[in-house]
């Protein structure tokens, strides 16, 4: 288990310190000194919000009958007030400062977008590294086991490597076997990567992997995340929630070698609850790391044998100019007209003209650039749908 001093190097050396960007410290405090409460998630937490008006200064001070009336039953509450007596929010800020860790809360536009909306998505997120907007909208995660085979490596790498070349942000869990491997393949290729982690960013787990982690956050190539504050260790029991944020990060996952008892299937459930795309790499029937995803395949993953067929599903082909697009041309009103006349049955091009009561030509402008943003997909027949 890695040490603490050694964690710490990792965001005081290398990573910029940037507070919420739509909190004031008096009330991040706050939300990070609740973070630290065991017994209070994100349903519990929106009950405070809701109830105190989202003055978490206020939750936080709260006596038990204020509590009460918020929702929270006595158990809960007991538990908070005992401690609450331990904690110092205004001394959790300034060990964040001292280390330079970002936090990212539900109120700040840079909220991962994917990951606001999945169910229990965490209130508060600490952050060592860069993120930017094509993390946002282009990710995909890449778990498996960690006792890889040479099949697996194999896998993996071609996987990352050709993801990362097309601009899509490798997600994963920064575990041994697969998922170093497709953190390692991602940077190699030049591309963007995240790793989740099941502990607070003064515990890097395994220590093995304590320089993957430095160079995902100097090489500004990527970042670490986790839900959980400082001092939180990587207890069996953080895993589940660290394999729901990778899902929640990434347009989809991809199962690369699991044998049938792997934590890599707990992200494939995760990603299938949160209506996200599961894709798995056939293995040999014999192959202990394939009896995983032989079964996801049996249950209705996607089998993929290259990259093209996870781009394809995804209508991921285009990242580049698609983010460009992001860019440049900002959603107008003639985008909203055609996306409020769209749906994932085709519409055709007249039909479109002829009730956005827009010109042809401007109808057929804008509809090209909705296919670069990723928004819609052209298919066939002069007919176009939603693209997600």
């Amino acid at each position: 288990m890695g040490s603490r001093k050694r964690g710490r190097e990792v965001c005081t050396n290398f990573a910029h310190y940037y507070s919420s960007e739509s909190l004031p410290l008096e009330q991040l405090m706050y939300w990070i000194a609740f973070s630290r409460v065991l017994g209070i998630g994100p349903v519990r937490f929106q009950l405070l919000l809701d109830f105190f008006q989202e003055d978490v200064a206020a939750a936080w001070c709260a006596d038990s009958k204020a509590l009460a009336e918020a929702g929270l039953d006595r158990g809960t509450i007991e538990k908070f007030l005992v401690q609450r007596d331990a904690i110092i929010p205004q001394q959790e800020l300034e060990r964040l400062e001292r280390l330079r860790i970002h936090v990212m809360t539900w109120k700040d536009a840079s909220y991962p977008s994917l990951l606001r909306k999945i169910e229990y998505a965490p209130p508060v997120l600490y952050v060592c590294g860069s993120l930017n907007e094509d993390d946002n909208r282009f990710s995909l995660a890449i778990v498996g086991t960690r006792k890889m085979s040479s099949y697996g490596r194999q896998v993996t790498e071609r996987f990352a490597h050709d993801l990362a070349k097309g601009r899509v942000t490798v997600v994963s869990g920064l575990a041994l076997g697969v998922d170093t491997t497709a953190h390692v393949a991602a940077l190699d290729a030049g591309g963007r990567t995240i790793a989740v982690i099941a502990s607070g960013l003064d515990y890097i787990y395994p220590p093995k992997n304590f320089k993957l982690a430095q160079r995902i956050i100097e090489s500004g190539q990527g970042a670490l995340i986790t839900p959980f504050p400082l001092g939180v260790k990587p207890e069996a029991g953080n895993f589940p929630a660290r394999n729901h944020i990778i899902s929640g990060l990434s347009l989809g996952v991809l199962v690369t070698e699991a044998p049938p008892k792997s934590g890599s299937l707990i992200t494939a459930n995760s990603a299938l609850n949160q209506g996200r795309e599961v894709f798995a790499v056939p293995s040999g029937i014999f192959s202990i790391g394939g009896v995983g995803v032989n079964k996801l395949i049996q249950d209705g993953a996607h089998p993929v044998m290259n990259v093209n067929d996870i781009l394809d599903q995804l209508n991921l082909f285009m990242v580049p100019q698609q983010a460009e697009a992001l860019a440049m041309l900002p959603e107008n009103a003639e985008e909203q007209t055609l996306l409020d006349l769209l749906s994932h049955e085709g519409r055709h091009v007249d039909d479109l003209i002829r009730e956005s009561q827009l010109s042809a030509t401007s109808v057929s402008a804008t509809l090209v650039m909705m296919e670069l943003k990723g928004m819609i997909k052209h298919v066939g027949g002069m007919q176009y749908v939603l693209a997600r």
